[in-house]
């Protein structure tokens, strides 16, 4: 009763179809002022019949004459409201003094109790027991013989399970192996029709059921059978949990994440490269990705690479065609031809960044990613190497150093280009080249966004390695030309030169915490690959910049500057440029601040005219 009462002041009239036990049955007390919510309901008794006889022997009952009873004293003040004694009598009350004139039916209301039937049905199963134990452990005798005194409960229980009789309504009275009766019930509704509730017959239970469906009523009125399941089917993708020991019973979960749904009951991980479907019934291969030539992360790098190529063949072409002009000789034409050469291989190596990688493609990024920085850092450290030990040896003696001619500076360029294509040829053959498709790296949470990756087999740690000898080359040639930082910009190119070098260290120094500090980012093969080409393309377009474009200039828009200097002995060259550094250096220490001396002032003069001559002299003496 309390809770159909919850029910209803939770508002859920007509929502559950409630299941009633026999203790429920057919009593209007349960369901009293609560008809709407109860309504539907289905409830069952014990199939019964009133006995005959029982009604006249009972009402016949008093208290003179059922003095065995020790509960009937009590049950006659429940019946007919009074007292048996005075002393329980509360002044002022209205229950009265029992009289024991009273009788049961006349006084009060009387209908025979349902389980009449079972109980008497009890005791004859008792008695028949007990009749077929003495029978079987007392043969012939009258009386408990010694074999049932005392009577052993677990034998007599034996007895009672096995009995078999004709009970007191006719119905057979019979146990099974767990001592439970023959289910008999009668099957009730509680409907309502025209206003009024009542309960009504629906179907029995014997042995199996028996329901008339046609009679039964729902909520509402409505005799549309509810849905009547203790779960509802699983979607696709969803398998079946079973609740323990309930078979018709389960729970549906979701074959999340990379699973799908394999069968009723079981989910599967899909394959490696594979990732489930929208509803998780079956497997697709996860989508390819590569960097698109039409992607914003590619057209700027291209740009940057296609106007690069362009200016760098401009310097070749006017290289070229004014190949004998005092300029163009006094920059070292050797070297500065490999140098561009080294430039143009930086922006081409941005086409095959961008291309599909392939066998042919990785292999010509292994090549060509290092050896372009390494031809370019090559040159420039020979040129700076070249100038150091010109004037270390100037400081020393007047005698040439060894290996400055133009011949010796190619050798040297080309011996530190071959060790950056041996450990290249070495790679190749620990590990060939070839193109992956990377599943892991966008293996996101949800597997609607997950892709592969194709790529090239080059980890960042081989890329390290692969660009870590360029970048020796690099730090190297820096350090040179900062040594080389106090000679007179009219001698030679070492400030351009080193101009050139701090703008390229920053420029990577930027490039290495964008690099690997993307490493998580799901854009990660985007940024990586247009950070790496910027940056090599950067460094490219710095060299060409600070080194040749003033010179193209000049011979443009200048030629009048293109003219051939006095040449002068190798002797006064160095000689020249050993004492202008040597008074360079007396210079810090005048006493007082007092200004140069005269003859100071007109050897610095001379010695910074002979040092103009130094690389037009060095190119054609040498």
């Amino acid at each position: 009763r309390r809770v159909l009462e919850a029910a209803k002041r939770a508002n859920q009239t007509g929502h559950f179809i409630w299941m009633g036990s026999d203790s429920w049955g057919s009593k209007i007390s349960p369901v009293l002022h609560l008809e709407e919510v109860a309504e539907g309901s289905v409830t069952i008794l014990p199939k019964r019949v009133s006995v005959r006889g029982f009604d006249r022997y009972f009402s016949s009952r008093t208290l003179d004459n059922n003095r065995r009873n020790i509960w009937f004293a009590e049950f006659w003040e429940e019946n007919f409201h009074c007292k048996l004694s005075r002393h329980a009598l509360r002044k002022g009350s209205s229950i009265k003094k029992c009289t024991n004139r009273e009788r049961i039916g006349q006084d009060s209301s009387y209908e025979q109790e349902g389980k009449v039937q079972f109980v008497i049905d009890a005791v004859y199963a008792m008695g028949h027991a007990l009749h077929n134990m003495h029978k079987n452990l007392c043969p012939g005798k009258v009386g408990l013989c010694p074999r049932m005194d005392p009577v052993d409960g677990v034998e007599l229980l034996k007895y009672i399970r096995s009995v078999n009789f004709s009970g007191i309504a006719g119905t057979p009275v019979t146990f099974n192996e767990n001592g439970d009766a023959p289910g008999r019930y009668d099957i009730y509704q509680y409907q309502i029709r025209n206003s009024t509730p009542e309960y009504k017959v629906i179907g029995q239970w014997t042995d199996h059921l028996h329901l008339k469906v046609e009679n039964m009523l729902w909520p509402g009125g409505g005799s549309q059978l509810p849905s009547s399941i203790c779960s509802l089917p699983c979607k696709p993708g969803e398998r079946k949990k079973l609740v323990k020991g309930i078979p018709c019973c389960w729970h549906c979960e979701r074959c999340d994440g990379y699973q799908y749904q394999l069968d009723e009951f079981h989910c599967k991980r899909c394959h490696f490269n594979e990732r489930p479907n929208e509803n998780h019934t079956s497997c697709t291969p996860i989508p390819i990705i590569k960097l698109e030539w039409s992607s914003p992360w590619a057209v700027v790098p291209v740009f940057i690479a296609i106007v690069g190529i362009i200016a760098t063949l401009f310097v070749v072409v006017t290289f070229v065609r004014y190949n004998d002009t005092p300029i163009v000789k006094a920059s070292g034409r050797e070297l500065s031809y490999v140098l561009l050469t080294g430039i143009f291989l930086c922006y081409a190596t941005t086409f095959l960044m961008i291309a599909e990688p392939d066998l042919s493609t990785c292999s010509l990024r292994r090549i060509f990613l290092g050896l372009g920085m390494s031809i370019s850092y090559a040159a420039l450290l020979t040129k700076t190497n070249r100038i150091y030990r010109i004037f270390e040896q100037g400081k020393k003696s007047v005698s040439a150093p060894r290996f400055i001619s133009p011949a010796s500076q190619l050798v040297i360029t080309f011996s530190l280009i071959s060790l950056q294509l041996v450990g290249v040829c070495i790679w190749f053959i620990v590990d060939p080249s070839h193109s992956v498709i990377d599943y892991e790296d966008q293996r996101t949470t949800n597997p609607h966004f997950a892709r592969g990756i194709l790529k090239c087999d080059i980890s960042d740690l081989s890329l390290i390695c692969l660009l870590g000898y360029s970048m020796l080359l690099m730090v190297t040639c820096t350090v040179y030309a900062i040594k080389t930082r106090g000679v007179p910009e009219t001698f030679n190119e070492a400030k351009p030169i080193g101009f050139t070098m701090y703008t390229t260290c920053i420029v990577w120094l930027a490039f290495i915490p964008i690099f690997f500090g993307t490493s998580q980012s799901a854009e990660k093969m985007y940024i990586q690959t247009t950070t790496l080409t910027i940056s090599v393309s950067l460094s490219a377009s710095v060299s060409l910049g600070m080194l040749y474009m003033p010179k193209v200039y000049i011979i443009l828009f200048h030629p009048e500057q293109n003219v051939p200097k006095r040449k002068r002995s190798l002797k006064a060259v160095v000689t020249a440029a050993t004492m202008s550094n040597k008074f360079s250096q007396k210079g810090g220490f005048r006493p007082n601040g007092e200004a140069k001396s005269e003859l100071c002032e007109n050897l610095e003069t001379q010695a910074l005219a002979t040092k103009q001559t130094y690389v037009s002299y060095s190119n054609h003496a040498l």
